[in-house]
C-alpha cells in the first residue's frame, strides 16, 4: 500500500487481483450506464473557491452522524457480495471502519451473516435493510438486527424493481459462480484471491442460508432470492418496519423531492439522497444534482446523507457544501477491500479524510460545521 495514491490506484489493484465477474459487480452499472456517468461527471464539475491568508492550522474532520461522534462525515456504504471480493470481507471491512472510527452498514445480501460480523468486532455497526415479499422472513431479520445490537437500519428502498446490469448478465455473474472456461483460467490466475474466499466462513448468502429450504444447493438459494424483491413496496411498508424497528431508522434511495417529503412524515431520522450508485434507474439524474433541493426542503426535519460518487475528499467536500451532513461511499472502499482487504479499506477511509483535510485548508475551513455553499465558485 506504500505507493497507493489516491481511489483509482486502488481500484487498478482490485482489478488485478479479483476474477472479472466480482470486479465488475462493483465497478459497473445498469444499462447504458448515463447515471453511473453522471454521478461522476456532475461532481467534477463544481468547482471550489480558494482562499489564502486563513489560519487554517486547526483543521478537524470530526463530526456528528445520527447523534453519534464520528472522525470524519463518512459511512461506509451496504455493498453486496463483499466476502467475494474478499474472504470474510464484510468483518474486514467493518474492523477498518470501527477502527477509523466511522460507520459500517452491512448489506442484506452480504456473504457474512449479522451474526458473523457481531461476533467478531468490538461495537455496534449499522444494517441495511431490502424488504422482500416474505414479511416473516424480513421481520426475523429485523429481530435478528436488533439481537445483534445493531445501532442503525438503512431501509433501501429503490430496489422494488431490478436495473438489468448487463455486464454481469455477461459474466454469468450467479452465487455460486457460473463456471466457463474463461472464468476457470481468469480465477487459476489469481490464487491469492481464491485462497482467501475459500478460508472465509461462507460463500454463499449468509442472511439468507438456513431460511430457505435445501440451502445447499445455492442455485437454488440465488433464485429464491432474486425472486423476492417486492414490487407492491409501497409507505405503508415502511410504517410496518417502523413499528418493528425500535432504533434509528435511514431511508436510502431518495431522488425526489416529493418523496423526501414523504420520508420526513415516517419519523426516520435520516435520508440518503441515492440513486443506487447507477446501478438502478439509467438516465436519473445524478445524486448531487438533486441535492441542494432535497436538503433544502427537508433538512431541518431529518438529517440529510448523500450517495453517489464520491471517489474522494474533495468530493465528500462537495456533497456538504450543497447541504449534506455526511457521506456514503461504497465503490470507493470496495477497490480497497478487493486491493487488500482490511489493510485496503483502511487505506481508502484514509485517502479520503487527508484529502478533505487538505481540501479545507485551501479553502479556508477548520471545521465540517464551517462548510456551505460559499465555498464552491460560482
Amino acid at each position: 500500500m506504500k505507493h497507493i495514491t489516491c481511489i483509482d490506484d486502488l481500484r487498478t489493484l482490485h482489478q488485478r487481483r479479483v476474477p472479472k465477474a466480482f470486479f465488475d459487480y462493483c465497478d459497473r452499472g445498469s444499462y447504458a450506464e448515463e447515471t453511473l456517468r453522471a454521478n461522476r461527471e456532475d461532481m467534477q464539475a463544481i468547482k471550489f473557491r480558494q482562499r489564502i491568508l486563513v489560519d487554517v492550522s486547526k483543521r478537524d474532520t470530526a463530526t456528528t452522524i445520527l447523534g453519534e461522534p464520528s472522525t470524519m462525515p463518512l459511512i461506509l456504504a451496504p455493498v453486496g457480495l463483499l466476502g467475494m471480493q474478499h474472504g470474510d470481507g464484510e468483518i474486514h471491512a467493518c474492523r477498518a471502519a470501527q477502527a477509523a472510527g466511522i460507520p459500517f452498514t452491512q448489506s442484506t445480501m452480504s456473504i457474512c451473516s449479522i451474526e458473523d460480523i457481531a461476533a467478531n468486532v468490538e461495537k455496534p455497526f449499522w444494517f441495511q435493510l431490502y424488504v422482500m415479499k416474505d414479511r416473516g422472513f424480513i421481520k426475523e431479520l429485523i429481530q435478528r438486527a436488533i439481537a445483534a445490537k445493531c445501532s442503525a437500519l438503512v431501509l433501501t428502498v429503490d430496489l422494488q424493481v431490478i436495473g438489468q446490469r448487463h455486464q454481469d448478465i455477461k459474466n454469468g455473474m450467479t452465487i455460486p459462480p457460473e463456471w466457463t472456461m474463461s472464468k476457470f483460467l481468469d480465477f487459476a490466475t489469481k490464487p491469492a484471491w481464491v485462497s482467501g474466499v475459500l478460508r472465509g466462513k461462507r460463500r454463499t448468502f449468509g442472511n439468507i442460508a438456513g431460511h430457505v429450504k435445501n440451502t445447499e444447493d445455492l442455485n437454488r438459494l440465488a433464485e429464491w432470492t432474486a425472486s423476492q424483491f417486492d414490487t407492491s413496496l409501497n409507505w405503508k411498508d415502511v410504517e410496518w418496519v417502523r413499528s418493528i424497528w425500535p432504533g434509528k431508522l435511514i431511508i436510502k434511495g431518495i431522488l425526489d423531492v416529493e418523496d423526501a417529503e414523504e420520508a420526513a412524515k415516517t419519523g426516520a431520522q435520516a435520508l440518503v439522497v441515492s440513486n443506487h450508485g447507477g446501478r438502478q434507474l439509467d438516465g436519473a439524474p445524478s445524486s448531487i444534482e438533486v441535492l441542494p433541493e432535497i436538503a433544502e426542503a427537508v433538512g431541518d426535519r431529518m438529517e440529510i446523507m448523500f450517495d453517489g460518487g464520491i471517489r474522494s475528499g474533495q468530493d465528500v467536500m462537495r456533497a456538504l457544501a450543497l447541504g449534506a451532513k455526511s457521506c456514503m461511499v461504497g465503490r470507493a472502499y470496495a477497490y480497497g477491500l478487493g486491493a487488500g482487504g482490511q489493510a485496503g479499506v483502511a487505506k481508502a477511509i484514509d485517502i479520503i479524510q487527508k484529502e478533505l483535510l487538505t481540501t479545507m485548508g485551501l479553502c479556508g475551513v477548520n471545521r465540517i460545521d464551517e462548510i456551505d455553499e460559499h465555498i464552491i465558485a460560482m
